[in-house]
């Protein structure tokens, strides 16, 4: 007896892709998550265990670093359809794209879409532009914005490109800012903000962050742009890049941001409720850094309309 196979699933064939200039010193397992889009992360990585993944016909491990002219044998595995699990979400993404040139992309990211699948996320940013555009499937990212966070967010075409602005993460030579609402008065001034974080792991498997002697070194400068009522609109840059760094930093200066589940204030969440806020209050507004002939590019993310609806409405009561 015959089964059908889900419209959603489709059956990949054993493929064998010699590794170019472009993709020298990529690790193997993000090498994979570009050429099997929408295996989910947990198979990936258990091909790999089982030498299913084979590089010059022996098996690696998931950190091994790809060389220029390595065969890579990708064995079949059956691949939810990037066109089933995104196309809608492809098509609006598409609609906000900021800039775009032959090496590097930059969209609007929408609050409550991962930049990219796995952790019980079927796809994200990176699977659902490659769905709405097939020419795009070499994208990858250049930095991450948590879920939650909308705004500014930069993908490379090219492995070049993205090689280059790694180094300019990796050496600071990228501006980046944020708006964010923190609960209560801020009446601190400019601080910055120069406190080491550390990354547990809850039991649920999702990752919590804590500010720890133990923890990798982290500065966000953060200054206040205007006083609504209970809260304190914050001009937030961070300096380094590490995860949840601004949620973490503001809630360590009794300031934690409105709308945040996972580190805010439980009064204060709920007060901003009341006045409309559903989300994180946190924008990825403005992120600079020079090209490859040293020009400075810029790009600016609007505030999300729900954002800014929830600054009038607290506004409004302010002025009563």
């Amino acid at each position: 007896m015959s089964t059908s196979r889900p419209r959603s699933e489709k059956r990949a064939k054993v493929r064998k892709i010699r590794v170019d200039s472009d993709y020298a010193g990529q690790r193997i397992d993000n090498f994979l998550r570009r050429e099997m889009p929408g295996l989910p992360k947990s198979r990936l990585y258990r091909i790999l265990r089982r030498g299913e993944v084979r590089v010059n016909g022996g098996r690696v491990r998931a950190e091994y670093r790809l060389v220029e002219g390595d065969e890579v044998r990708i064995p079949p595995a059956r691949l939810r359809s990037p066109a089933e699990i995104s196309a809608g979400a492809g098509t609006s993404l598409a609609d906000r794209v900021l800039y775009e040139d032959g090496r590097i992309l930059v969209v609007d990211k929408p609050s409550g879409m991962a930049v990219h699948g796995g952790s019980g996320i079927s796809y994200g940013v990176i699977e659902a532009l490659r769905a709405a555009r097939p020419e795009l499937q070499t994208l990858s990212l250049v930095h991450r914005l948590d879920r939650d966070t909308s705004g500014c967010l930069v993908l490379a075409k090219k492995r070049s490109a993205l090689r280059e602005l790694h180094a300019r993460f990796r050496e600071g030579r990228v501006a980046k800012n944020y708006i964010a609402l923190a609960v209560g008065d801020w009446q601190l001034g400019e601080q910055l903000v120069d406190e080491p974080l550390l990354v547990e792991h809850r039991r649920n498997g999702e990752r919590h962050v804590i500010v720890s002697p133990r923890g990798k070194p982290a500065q966000t400068r953060i200054r206040l742009s205007r006083t609504l009522g209970r809260f304190s609109l914050l001009q937030c840059q961070p300096l380094s890049g590490r995860t949840h760094q601004i949620r973490v930093h503001a809630q360590h200066c009794g300031h934690p941001l409105a709308g945040d589940e996972r580190y805010g204030d439980a009064a204060g969440n709920e007060e901003a409720r009341q006045l409309g806020l559903k989300r994180l209050f946190l924008h990825a507004q403005s992120i600079a850094f020079a090209d490859d002939n040293g020009n400075e590019l810029h790009f600016t993310a609007p505030l999300a309309d729900e954002l800014e609806a929830f600054l009038n409405a607290a506004s409004q009561k302010r002025r009563r």
